[in-house]
Parts: structure tokens; sequence; C-alpha cells
């Protein structure tokens, strides 16, 4: 279900104009660089780093933008002074919410993400009511192109991945968080662009709605994606 959904997500995403695009790009730039500020600028030796990076190509990041995120975290390009913030809450009828925001100012973002929920019938909770529901796990997505189903499975297999899951979008690659970037980087030797990589929170169950709620989750969705400080938002909602 959780790759299905993400296909889903990630086709959105794409199809969405220049604006768009740029302020997935900010968000992204932000990650980045509290990444390089907090482990330094060289991706080999910081791992959040690479993580970062390999977020950020797979979503056609352009290198410039990268290097000077980079930079501005390592403080050749002043300071970056944003902190990492998780919360934690209900959407409507119950489903659990995870938004990871980056911030400079820890009272406005708590007040966006508290108007974000409450306006579509949901609620704020306190740090560990939902996260307990989630399990923090690499997700790499690769569209199937003319890669050999057999001979793909089997190099992520050996590379580390706990799993492959194939669909008619293309493969879902699962891994534990530590060989994440273990199996991103065999797939990038091997000259395949992810269409999405990251550690994500991935439930262990989903909640229906009916069509009213899901347009509140919708709606509660499209007001964390034009946050910028909203970095990812992760839910159990069972989308079709």
């Amino acid at each position: 279900m959780s790759g299905h959904s993400k296909w889903a997500n990630i086709k959105n995403k794409k199809g969405k104009n220049d604006a768009a695009r740029g302020k997935i790009f900010t968000k992204m730039a932000k990650k980045i660089a509290v990444a390089s500020r907090e482990g330094g600028p060289d991706p080999d030796m910081n791992a959040k780093l690479r993580e970062a990076v390999a977020k950020a190509k797979a979503a056609n990041m352009p290198n410039d933008n990268i290097d000077r995120a980079i930079k501005k975290g390592a403080g050749e390009l002043g300071n970056s002074v944003f902190e990492e913030i998780t919360y934690e809450g209900y959407g409507p009828n119950g489903v659990a919410v995870i938004v990871s925001a980056l911030t400079d100012n820890k009272n406005r973002t708590a007040a966006d993400v508290r108007h974000a929920f409450d306006k579509n019938g949901g609620n704020l909770g306190t740090t560990g009511c939902v996260s307990f529901m989630f399990d923090k796990t690499g997700q790499i997505l690769v569209e199937k192109g003319d890669l050999d189903e057999d001979e793909f499975i089997m190099e992520m297999l050996e590379a580390g991945a706990d799993d492959i899951v194939s669909t008619d979008d293309g493969f879902e690659v699962i891994t534990s968080p530590g060989d994440f970037l273990t199996v991103s980087d065999k797939i990038d030797s091997m000259g395949i662009k992810p269409v999405s990589a990251e550690i994500a929170q991935i439930p262990s169950t989903y909640t229906q709605l009916d069509e009213e709620a899901q347009l509140k989750m919708q709606r509660m969705l499209d007001m964390f994606d034009d946050n910028d400080d909203v970095q990812s938002v992760w839910h159990n909602w069972e989308e079709a």
C-alpha cells in the first residue's frame, strides 16, 4: 500500500508548475544546509547530508543549488540557523500524521502546523502519540524502463535491500535506515536515476476515509505542502 500511495504522490508532484518545484527545491536546500552544518560539507563523511543530497537529486534539483546549500550550511555563504522539529497529530477521523519541519522560528511553525490540523478536523498531539504506528524505512522508487526485473531484484538484495515490490509503476526498494545509503549508491553506480529516495516513516496500519474526510485530509496536506517550513509529511490514510 505504501508504494502505491507514494507513486501517486510522486506523479502529482512531477505535474506541478515551475513555481511549485521552486518551493520544493527551497525546502530541500534547507535540509541540505542543516545537514552540512551539523555534520560537515563532505557527503562521504556525513550520512545525513548524503541522504539529503540523494533525495534532492531524485527530485531533479540542480547540482548548483545542491552545492550552494552545502556551502551555506558550512558557513561559506552565511550562517544557517534552522533547526529540525517533528510534530505528531491526528487528521480527520483519527488519521495518524507526522510532520517534519525545519524552522528559524519555532513559535511561527508550531502555530502554522496547529492551524492546519485544526482547520481540517484534526488536532496537534503530543510527542509519541502516533510515531509508534510508524517504522523508519529506506524507500527508493525506480521506474522499470528497460530494466531486467530478475537482475535488478538480485542486485538490490545483494546490496542489502530488505524487499523489492514490483508494481505497474515501477520498483519500490525497501531498506533498513542503516542500509539505505549503500543501496542508494548501488542504484547510482548502475546508472539508474531514482524517482524518489528517502528514509520515510512507513505506517504499520492504514485508515480509510469517507469522501468528506478525504477532502479535509487533502486540504490539510496541501496546507502543509504550501508551508515553507514543512519538509515531509507522513500519514496512514489509505489513499486510492
